[in-house]
């Protein structure tokens, strides 16, 4: 069955906000160790994540950028701007201040130096749906599909969700939506190589 972004965000956030707090926490705790795991399988230095808007239960990247960074992994994140549409990109580190912009997205404040979109190996992608061929439904203000184009061809973009995939979106548009190489979920890595 294959539906349309608009229904699919109507659907997925319903579902989010209806998870329990123990079920968010369980499903959080299983999708960063699956997310480590897969990451320890390749030498990256440089990690792109986004930070979470807990408020809406998105997939809690904390434990997993810690992890990250326990292994001496660089780990960059954004920060929107809201004129342009666009996203810059910071490094984080424990100095980093963070501020919520006005979506509830936690992003450092300016002052640092700005990250180059080339060095960044891995992309953790926010959705809120995807389906078996690997493209996403997100807010639909394409910040991300317009910064993974920036990235280079061989950086992984890697989907974190909390619910299994949907067979297939119906309203993608291949000049604009950038697909993704995996999705980790808590019970599995979904993989569209190909």
């Amino acid at each position: 069955m294959s539906l349309k972004k608009s229904i699919l965000r109507k659907v997925y956030l319903e579902k989010r906000n209806s998870l329990s707090p123990q079920d968010y926490q369980r499903r959080n705790e299983q999708l960063a160790q699956r997310c480590l795991d897969f990451l320890a399988q390749h030498p990256y230095s440089v990690v792109h994540s986004f930070l979470p808007i807990t408020q809406k239960k998105e997939p809690d990247t904390w434990p997993i950028i810690q992890g990250l960074q326990s292994r001496g992994i660089t780990v960059v994140v954004s920060k929107s701007d809201l004129k342009s549409n666009l996203l810059y990109h910071y490094p984080l580190s424990s100095e980093t201040l963070l501020q919520p912009n006005r979506w509830g997205i936690p992003e450092p404040v300016a002052g640092e130096e700005e990250f180059p979109v080339g060095q960044i190996e891995a992309v953790l992608v926010p959705l809120l749906a995807f389906d078996q061929n690997g493209h996403r439904v997100g807010y639909g203000k394409g910040y991300y599909d317009r910064f993974l184009i920036q990235c280079q061809p061989d950086a992984l973009k890697i989907g974190l969700s909390l619910e299994p995939p949907v067979s297939a979106i119906e309203d993608v548009d291949e000049a604009l939506d950038v697909r993704l190489h995996h999705c980790i979920t808590p019970d599995k890595v979904w993989s569209f190589q190909g």
